[in-house]
């Protein structure tokens, strides 16, 4: 008897993100000692993110052609110049009314300009990337190499007027980088091995949506309320609109802007680091970082699902196909054709 799982989850707009990344969620909200209950192989699958993610990056890296590095750095500088200017129209604009401390009551009681500049700010790379293996091409992953200097607390202090920090030492930039380069100088160097390593690509998806959800907790949504999931929705239609028409701008169909358009889970951290480096934001900080973790949340779960609409109505039906190749090029045949070393 065969069960049609694959069809049902595509069924879903962007399902094989979407689906497992709930179900990490749901399992982390409702039962989060599961991991450390089964350990092992079991509790490694939910904590396993960032491994996937270098995995993912060195596979996605051998895709692409280092032709393309022109496109990456128009690409990804242009979309992480927009999602930074955003953050610092909203925060000279926010910071003109609500200065450095959050609303003290009412229904926006918490809010503050350090809680729309965080959460603004930062774009999920693990969320970008995955979308784009799945509904764009190679080089529109490789942007994502431009955009992480998003990550952190830098311009988020930028943009509030505090100076004199930053998140990435020399090595920390290199780290982020280096599977991908890795991936690029094989796949560039032998063909063969661009298309070994491609195919894993589409396949990684689901278990990276899986281990990213399964460090979410919905229970954040609830504790943040209404204005948590305002939030979140303004953060995907705020940057997601001027980010689509950017990346079409850069000759793209607007795709890969909406994959941009959501919050990385380590911004929930940057409140904290903000008012550690100036006492004028500890009282903003505490009320900031749940409405910053309620927008990773919200925008997780909404930006793959506007990813693929977006994909649906203005993607270019070659780059389906070239996002898709290495799916369709996968032998139906399960048994290897050769034996793996170390199994």
């Amino acid at each position: 008897m065969q069960v049609p799982i694959k069809r049902a989850i595509e069924r879903v707009p962007g399902g094989m993100m979407v689906v497992p990344l709930l179900l990490g969620a749901l399992i982390a909200t409702f039962f989060p000692g599961t991991p450390k209950f089964f350990g092992s192989f079991t509790g490694a699958l939910f904590s396993g993110a960032l491994t996937i993610l270098a995995v993912f990056y060195v596979c996605m890296g051998a895709s692409i052609d280092f032709r393309a590095t022109p496109y990456i750095v128009k690409k990804g500088g242009t979309l992480l110049v927009t999602k930074v200017g955003i953050a610092v129209v909203l925060g000279v604009v926010f910071g003109q009314f609500l200065g450095e401390a959050p609303v003290s009551a009412g229904m926006f009681a918490g809010l503050s300009t350090l809680a729309i500049v965080a959460a603004m700010n930062d774009t999920n790379g693990g969320l970008y990337m995955a979308l784009m293996g799945q509904y764009g091409r190679p080089r529109d992953v490789g942007a994502y190499t431009i955009m992480s200097l998003e990550s952190g607390p830098f311009f988020t202090m930028i943009t509030l007027g505090v100076a004199g920090l930053s998140a990435f030492p020399w090595q920390t930039m290199v780290g982020a980088i280096l599977p991908l380069v890795v991936g690029m100088i094989i796949g560039n160097l032998d063909r063969e091995m661009r298309a070994f390593l491609s195919k894993a690509v589409p396949v990684m998806i689901p278990f990276f949506a899986f281990a990213l959800g399964a460090g979410l907790d919905l229970s954040k949504v609830w504790q943040a309320g209404l204005l948590g999931l305002a939030m979140g929705v303004g953060v995907v239609v705020v940057t997601g609109v001027p980010l689509f028409f950017a990346d079409r701008l850069t000759g793209g169909t607007g795709v890969a802007g909406v994959a941009a358009a959501s919050t990385a889970g380590n911004a929930a951290a940057v409140p904290a680091i903000v008012a550690s480096a100036n006492p004028a934001y500890a009282e903003a900080a505490t009320h900031a970082t749940v409405l910053v973790a309620a927008c990773v949340v919200v925008t997780a779960i909404l930006v793959p699902i506007a990813t693929a609409w977006t994909a649906r109505v203005f993607g270019r039906p070659e780059d389906r196909d070239e996002g898709e190749a290495t799916e369709a090029a996968a032998p139906a045949d399960p048994v290897p054709t050769a034996p793996t070393p170390g199994r």
